[in-house]
């Protein structure tokens, strides 16, 4: 069960915890979101050409194409990050206020777990659908840095999005929304589900706040939950996503599309492609996104209340004159 009763965060709370949350957890786990696009991306392997793993995947984008390359998308993800995180947060607490019990103001685990759904329905049909679509574009494309003479058919996320509508109509960039909003919707409904209960669990145990390394703990492992049970889709989305649109296709279509490819070229353990990659980008990611929210929210609600009691004594110095 999860208390409802609990001060609410304003929306500029949200908007900036969740602002630096984001851009933390950009900077550190992007690389590993880029690796797990190229090995999501690779096809059948040329005869002779040996199987690489997330590292050996890693290395071979720095060699190629300069380290940088590794923060490919980059401008994309920070430019929707702070949308992004305020619409997830705001939108978790919302849903879950009005999944409350109406009597108790408590709400339940499977309430939780429902307001997760709704969450990450909400931002992946906001924000991150289109935010994806620029970025896998821009990873997907192997081109080196260090040679000004390599330029690439996507030079920037603003040129990325203007070719992109250019060329394929506006309507390309929520390509794969529908697979997006299941991923982002399991992915937030297990994460703030475990989050949530752990975090319930653990106060009740030690009779108090968390502390940061706690709040790390717990999103490390709620993080790992969305990944593990989601990545097919993740794989099939990012497939979809980095192909040019054709005249007549639908998104079901699309979809069983590539479902078919996949199987008769692959096998059904290419579904699992990049797991590895994006269980050490997502659940580490959590951790700080998780971290740095909880340690932003309560420092901005302490200078509130700082503020407010200030404001309370100048008031009453003004009363006694």
């Amino acid at each position: 069960m999860s208390k409802t009763g609990e001060k609410k965060k304003s929306l500029s709370t949200h908007l900036i915890a969740g602002g630096f949350a984001g851009f933390m957890e950009a900077m550190v786990c992007h690389p590993l979101d880029t690796i797990k696009v190229r090995m999501q991306l690779k096809a059948n392997r040329p005869a002779g050409e040996p199987k690489l793993g997330f590292i050996a995947t890693g290395t071979r984008i720095a060699q190629r194409e300069g380290f940088l390359a590794l923060y490919k998308g980059l401008g994309a993800v920070v430019t929707g990050i702070v949308p992004k995180m305020a619409i997830r947060f705001t939108s978790f607490n919302t849903y879950k206020t009005l999944l409350a019990n109406k009597e108790t103001g408590v709400t339940s685990t499977l309430g939780v777990f429902f307001a997760g759904l709704g969450a990450g329905t909400t931002e992946a049909v906001v924000v991150v659908t289109p935010m994806e679509v620029v970025k896998i574009r821009l990873q997907a494309q192997r081109h080196s840095l260090s040679d000004p003479l390599d330029v690439p058919k996507y030079r920037s996320p603003a040129h990325a999005v203007y070719t992109i509508v250019k060329e394929e109509g506006f309507g390309t960039l929520w390509k794969g929304v529908s697979l997006t909003a299941l991923r982002q919707a399991t992915n937030q409904a297990a994460n703030f589900t475990t989050y949530q209960e752990l975090k319930k669990r653990v106060e009740a145990y030690q009779g108090g706040d968390l502390q940061s390394w706690q709040h790390m703990t717990l999103g490390l492992i709620s993080g790992a939950m969305g990944p593990l049970c989601n990545n097919p889709i993740d794989t099939i989305k990012t497939r979809i996503q980095r192909t040019q649109s054709k005249a007549g296709e639908t998104a079901w279509s699309r979809i069983r599309t590539c479902v078919v490819q996949i199987l008769q070229n692959e096998g059904y353990s290419a579904f699992y492609k990049g797991l590895t990659p994006r269980l050490l980008r997502v659940a580490p990611g959590n951790a700080v996104t998780f971290t740095v929210y909880e340690f932003v929210a309560k420092r901005l609600d302490l200078i509130k209340a700082s503020s407010k009691q200030t404001e309370e004594q100048l008031k009453t110095r003004d009363a006694e004159y």
